[in-house]
């Protein structure tokens, strides 16, 4: 469980990676952004639910109701799972991918993660 705050190097590099999906002029590097910030907040419970709610409200915005609906589950179990250290390494966090299936960490995030 984790109850300690995020680390200032990871929230900054998961702050860069929000504001990056927020100004990115494609959809797909918007995703890419999210994703990665995805994996770097998976162990804390706050800013793990407001990527779910950014990819949501991208959702919506592009139409995507699979996407959408995928989130909406994400957003509730979210917070729990991090709270308690159940979450798949790795994972982008997208409808598309599996609730409880852990992916491979880019390099970058990983020695970011490791230093948490």
């Amino acid at each position: 469980m984790i109850t300690r705050p995020m680390p200032a190097r990871v929230r900054a590099a998961y702050r860069a990676e929000m504001r990056a999906a927020r100004t990115a002029a494609a959809p797909e590097a918007r995703w890419r952004h999210l994703e990665r910030a995805h994996i770097l907040s998976q162990p804390w419970p706050w800013p793990h639910t407001a990527n779910h709610l950014a990819m949501f409200a991208l959702a919506v915005r592009q139409r995507d109701r699979r996407e959408a609906l995928g989130q909406v589950v994400r957003i509730i179990v979210a917070a729990p799972g991090s709270a308690l250290g159940r979450y798949p390494e790795g994972n982008t966090g997208r409808a598309t991918v599996g609730l409880t299936r852990p992916m491979p960490v880019p390099a970058d995030l990983a020695a970011l993660l490791r230093t948490a």
